[in-house]
């Protein structure tokens, strides 16, 4: 059985549990109070970094630095929200000087405190190539001066890392090219020295060799057969002579055809020699044809392969000259961080009047629990809705006090009265 049935009864419950009410408020505002005496405002910087293109276009100098902006910056932002970072910030700036936090908990705070978002590109068709155009870094602190440096820190470092890690990422790129381009040169030189001492060993100093052996064994045939051809010749003329001269003109020109054949049998027999030889090694000229074969293959793949890491790093080193010079994609500040002129953080007067009202609710919901609480039928009207008996007569609380002219007899409401049926 509830006491609220109607607004008066409402205002009845009002005017009976008013100090309650009023002693309940008062408490509420006092808590607001301290509470937002203890609130400390906190100021916000933003400083804003544009992403500027080269100023070469990459048809004609390309930079050896590969990826997107937003994984660039997002490896950046890694790298400046790293615990020794921020504490780094936190000792050079004075920041949380006044509190006992722990270096854990230093670490939490700057990370809440320091914002950095970005803004992508427009896309150019419907790929989307993972540009940032713009760069905001944000800094909230307990005062403006404090927002504004560790806010244009944050953008000086992100330059700096910025602009250092493309140049390193170009400088590994240009030393892996000419450390394999050395290697490459190297490994031709020793092929070179391999070739040559085969030759030497096959007896192949000169290209072409085998070519030449089998002309020159050709050349030998030939010899041989004009040699053969003469012997042929003197044996007829020396039996001619035999056969038509006299014993002693006989005997002279065969003594001379004899010296003669054997002038012939020496060169045949030298001839036919130096033909073993060259046949000798003719037979094994596939085995050294195929090794040379292999050979010219492997140096072929080779320079193929230095010509190539040569122009590679030609484009290297034109891509380390570009971000040396700062002439590829780079950061720029477009807006310093300012100081601020107002806090962020919600204002005092607000808590304050948050406060207020929140205890007077409080205290009306503590009023009607305690109505609740201590169901009373107070007036005629209560008994006749209760139990649909209409009271004869209302007789009104006497008392001997004197009557008090004051506000707390608004107070106190209207007199209690016993009704009677």
């Amino acid at each position: 059985m509830g006491p609220i049935y109607s607004f008066l009864d409402l205002l009845d419950m009002l005017r009976r549990r008013a100090l309650l009410i009023l002693v309940v408020t008062c408490l509420g505002s006092l808590i607001g109070l301290a509470f937002a005496a203890q609130q400390a405002h906190e100021y916000e910087s933003s400083v804003v970094i544009q992403v500027t293109q080269p100023q070469i276009a990459d048809d004609l100098a390309k930079s050896t630095v590969d990826g997107s902006s937003a994984r660039r910056i997002q490896l950046i932002e890694q790298r400046l929200m790293a615990r020794g970072t921020l504490l780094e910030i936190v000792e050079q700036f004075g920041i949380y000087s006044g509190l006992a936090l722990r270096p854990s908990e230093t670490v939490d705070l700057m990370r809440q405190s320091i914002a950095i978002t970005g803004v992508a590109a427009a896309r150019e068709g419907f790929a989307d190539d993972g540009t940032i155009s713009v760069l905001t870094i944000t800094a909230r602190m307990s005062t403006p001066e404090l927002a504004q440096q560790v806010a244009n820190e944050f953008a000086k470092r992100t330059i700096d890392l910025s602009t250092q890690s493309r140049i390193e990422q170009a400088r590994e790129t240009l030393q892996f090219f000419a450390e394999k381009e050395r290697a490459l040169a190297e490994a031709l030189s020793r092929m070179e020295e391999q070739i040559a001492a085969y030759r030497d060993a096959n007896d192949l100093t000169l290209p072409g060799g085998v070519e030449l052996r089998r002309n020159e064994v050709a050349q030998i045939n030939e010899t041989l057969l004009v040699l053969a051809r003469d012997q042929i010749a003197l044996r007829r003329a020396a039996d001619q002579a035999a056969a038509n001269d006299r014993p002693a003109t006989a005997r002279r020109k065969i003594a001379e055809f004899n010296d003669q054949m054997a002038s012939l049998d020496e060169q045949m027999a030298l001839l036919a020699t130096r033909k073993d030889e060259l046949e000798n090694s003719l037979q094994t000229s596939p085995q050294v044809e195929r090794q040379l074969g292999a050979f010219a293959r492997q140096m072929e793949q080779l320079q193929g392969e230095h010509n190539q890491i040569i122009q590679r790093r030609n484009e290297a080193e034109v891509g380390f000259r570009l971000e040396n010079s700062s002439q590829s994609e780079r950061l720029t500040i477009i807006e310093t961080a300012p100081v601020p002129d107002y806090p962020v953080t919600g204002g005092r007067k607000r808590l304050v009047l948050m406060g207020v009202m929140g205890s007077f609710v409080v205290s009306i919901a503590i009023a009607f629990v305690m109505e609740l609480m201590q169901p009373v039928l107070r007036t005629a009207e209560q008994i006749e809705r209760e139990t649909g008996l209409v009271p004869v007569a209302v007789i009104p609380e006497l008392t001997t006090e004197a009557p008090r002219r004051s506000w707390l007899s608004f107070l106190r409401g209207r007199k209690r009265g016993t009704a009677r049926v």
